[in-house]
């Protein structure tokens, strides 16, 4: 007897047929890990898992399966480790009259901040650090969920992947996320810059500060010497435009950074991806066993280390002239320098080698921050289901 339940045809009529009981019930394939990158539930991931990436650089802790519920304990110590250096940096690279004699060597920097500590305490190292945990979470959040948008627009298949487009990706993400959080960059450099020991120097007296600057008054007897110089140079002014004094070279400075970064990480993970190097370089995705395998944890921070390094060495020099140009409205006549004149006065100063003072400094912070950035990024979106 037929099991099928199903009927026969009789008398010219088609019966439906139903299903046999014995029949294999077909299981539905598993969707391959393809997230929509252009709705806002991976936006608002991403810019997540950017913002704690951000947040942990310099104070993860050792074990390398830590989740993002034991990251967060981590954030209100972002950067507060190097936050020293990155004053002493600032400094150097701005060439403040009372510590440019201590440029050249580490000594020098021990020497700084032996200086700082004596004159303002401990809170002078951490001068500006404040501008600085501000500016953290947004800046990371929107340079990483820019990247993930940018790129799925000028890659969108595996067949466009280019070096080429990947370095456009990353420097158009740095871009974007700098003209959003430059302002706060502005006041760091200015506080970090401060060193009158008179009174605690506040936030907000430093962007009243920086708010009212005006440019030089051009005396009677200068006045129609200047006259042609004034037709043709535009007249700085007060207001908003001055937190983003230095902006031009910033962003020239971000192209190759930022582009850099990407470039170099997503290459080295390549590398370590090669079929010689997988078995020991390479791990099964635990929130997903069926996605592409995911870098084991010394393997992603070799990566983000080593893209530290090349985009911290190809932007220095631009990240030199644009805390000279940040400071401009504290020393000197005041005047809003351009990046031609303030590449001028550094070569000058000091030749080609001034375009790469505290660049030391740098790879201590730089170095260590993109490995711990980077990993904490890629395990975010593993955890996160991106």
């Amino acid at each position: 007897m037929d099991v099928t339940g199903g009927q026969a045809q009789s008398k010219g009529k088609t019966q439906t047929l139903r299903p046999s009981f014995d029949a294999t019930v077909a299981v539905k394939p598993a969707s391959s890990h393809t997230p929509n990158k252009k709705s806002l539930d991976f936006v608002l991931r991403t810019g997540l898992a950017g913002g704690l990436a951000g947040c942990a650089v310099s104070s993860t802790p050792s074990h390398p399966s830590v989740s993002l519920c034991i990251l967060t304990r981590y954030i209100p110590q972002a950067k507060t480790i190097v936050g020293p250096l990155d004053r002493v940096k600032i400094l150097f690279q701005a060439s403040n009259p009372q510590f440019a004699k201590y440029t050249g060597s580490w000594f020098g920097v021990v020497t700084a901040m032996r200086d700082i500590n004596r004159q303002s305490g401990i809170r002078g190292l951490f001068r500006g650090h404040s501008a600085t945990l501000l500016r953290i979470f947004p800046y990371a959040a929107i340079k990483f969920l820019a990247y993930e948008q940018i790129r799925a627009i000028l890659i969108p298949t595996k067949q466009h992947e280019t070096p080429l487009r990947r370095l456009f990706s990353g420097a158009f993400a740095g871009v974007t996320s700098v003209f959003f959080t430059y302002p706060l960059e502005v006041i760091r450099v200015r506080l970090a810059f401060e060193t009158k020991s008179e009174g605690r120097v506040s936030l907000r007296s430093i962007c009243e500060q920086i708010y009212h600057e005006q440019p030089p008054r051009i005396s009677s007897s200068s006045a129609s010497s200047a006259i042609a110089t004034a037709t043709t140079i535009p007249t700085p002014r007060s207001g908003l435009v001055n937190f983003y004094r230095g902006f031009s070279s910033t962003l020239a400075g971000m192209l190759p950074y930022a582009g850099m970064s990407f470039l170099t990480h997503d290459t080295a993970g390549d590398w370590l991806r090669l079929p010689a190097l997988a078995p020991y370089t390479t791990a099964p995705n635990p929130k997903n066993p069926s996605a592409p395998p995911i870098l084991t944890y010394w393997a992603e921070l070799l990566a983000g280390g080593f893209a530290g390094l090349v985009s911290q060495t190809a932007s220095y020099p631009l990240e030199v002239i644009r805390r000279r140009m940040q400071v401009g409205g504290a020393v000197g006549d005041g005047h809003r320098l351009g990046m031609a004149e303030t590449a001028g006065r550094v070569w000058r100063e000091r030749g080609w080698r001034g375009f790469f003072i505290g660049l030391g400094i740098g790879y201590f912070k730089v170095v260590p921050m993109a490995a711990v950035s980077f990993y904490v990024y890629e395990r975010g979106k593993v955890l996160l289901g991106v």
